[in-house]
């Protein structure tokens, strides 16, 4: 256990893959797999931090934004959970809530749920009479896949109907569309901040607690979209750097590592993980080597 604040800074690249699944499905296309406008598949960042939400509850963490489905503390919103908190904060401190210190009510916040101090939360709710912004060490990219991807689609329909109609017929609503990645490998990059983490008090056991998450990323996660086995880590690499601010950019750390198609497979669309080769070329400036996880 090291409970210290971090002072060490952290970056990340993780390659994962998705076959005939939909990784993160967009709303405003009918549901249809995230895509850039190149044709390249796309999970949100969103996306990619509730799932690291929800692996972290499953470790036994305190989250604040939780999914309805899995709230374990009987609140329904965030805005009920961030008062019940501030109801402790001032029973603690023994002050009304008009006469919070809110630089403590913060530090309180980022004591008490573990995504606050990673990722930061602005607490702004229409019922409460404060706003309050913090600033989480923990940053994540969106995920771009390394080639194309091919969506496929396909018509479903329901064995019975949603609603009772006067004919006896079917419904409208039995007929539907499902939509899925043949195959698609994803890049997700990120770092965590040591200057970030002080003033949350991010510590180095809560950085192993992301790391494991993220090794874990897909376990407990399937649904008809994803289904078992569907979405996987395929490599991951972790670089635990020697001093705060490194000489070496995160931007360096994240181009240094290429998923590249085999040569007998360029004019292929990809179809496995075993399509690609992967290469490290470490950065002049950079003073680590990464840990290397690979799940075959």
């Amino acid at each position: 256990m090291n409970n210290e604040t971090l002072r060490n800074k952290i970056d990340f690249v993780m390659f994962v893959s998705a076959t005939n699944a939909n990784p993160n499905g967009d709303p405003l296309n009918g549901n249809r797999p995230r895509q850039t406008l190149d044709d390249l598949g796309e999970i949100s960042d969103v996306c990619i931090k509730r799932k690291i939400r929800n692996r972290l509850q499953d470790m036994g963490e305190n989250i604040f934004v939780k999914m309805e489905e899995r709230s374990d503390d009987g609140f329904t919103s965030l805005s009920e959970r961030f008062d019940s908190a501030k109801k402790e904060f001032s029973e603690l401190t023994e002050k009304k809530e008009k006469n919070f210190d809110e630089d403590k009510l913060v530090k309180y916040t980022c004591e008490k749920w573990i995504d606050v101090r990673s990722f930061g939360q602005v607490f702004a709710f229409k019922s409460g009479n404060v706003s309050i912004g913090v600033r989480g060490p923990v940053s994540v990219h969106q995920a771009i896949s390394v080639n194309s991807v091919d969506i496929q689609s396909i018509q479903i329909t329901k064995s019975v109907n949603g609603d009772p109609t006067k004919d006896g017929g079917k419904s409208p609503d039995t007929m539907g569309m499902k939509h899925f990645v043949r195959f698609g490998l994803y890049k997700i990059k990120g770092s965590i901040n040591c200057q970030l983490a002080e003033k949350t008090g991010f510590t180095y056991d809560d950085a192993l607690k992301i790391k494991e998450a993220l090794k874990t990323l897909f376990e407990n996660d399937s649904s008809s979209a994803r289904p078992e086995g569907t979405m996987q880590v395929c490599r991951f690499y972790w670089w635990k750097h020697n001093c705060k601010t490194p000489k070496v950019t995160t931007a360096q750390i994240h181009g240094s590592i290429e998923a590249k198609l085999k040569s007998d497979r360029c004019k292929e669309l990809p179809t496995s993980i075993d399509d690609y080769e992967f290469t490290y070329t470490k950065p002049e400036n950079c003073d680590v080597e990464p840990e290397i996880f690979e799940i075959k």
